[in-house]
C-alpha cells in the first residue's frame, strides 16, 4: 500500500510527540496537581499509543476511528492544560 499525506502527517505527529516531559507542564505542588500530572501523562502515552496504532493501520475505516480517538485525546489534554491555566 502506498505511503500517502496522512502516513506524512501521522509521521509528523509522532516525531513532536516524541518528548515525553511538555516544558509547559511545570511539576506539580499539591495532590491535584498530582493527579493532573499523571492524567497527562496518561494521556500522551495513550497519544503516542494511537499514532503507533495509525503507522500500522491498513484499512481506511480503521484509520479514521483512530485519527477520531487521536483528537479526543488531544482535545482532552489541551482541556486539562487550559483548567491548569486559570488555575495559575
Amino acid at each position: 500500500m502506498a505511503r500517502g499525506w496522512e502516513s506524512k502527517a501521522v509521521e509528523a505527529q509522532i516525531e513532536e510527540g516524541k518528548p515525553v516531559r511538555d516544558e509547559r507542564d511545570p511539576p506539580p505542588s499539591s495532590s491535584e496537581g498530582r493527579i493532573r500530572q499523571q492524567r497527562l501523562e496518561s494521556l500522551r502515552l495513550s497519544r503516542s499509543r494511537v499514532l503507533e496504532q495509525l503507522e500500522r493501520a491498513q484499512h481506511s475505516a480503521h484509520r479514521e476511528v483512530l485519527l477520531k480517538g487521536l483528537q479526543a485525546v488531544e482535545k482532552e489534554i489541551d482541556e486539562i492544560r487550559s483548567k491548569a491555566d486559570k488555575k495559575d
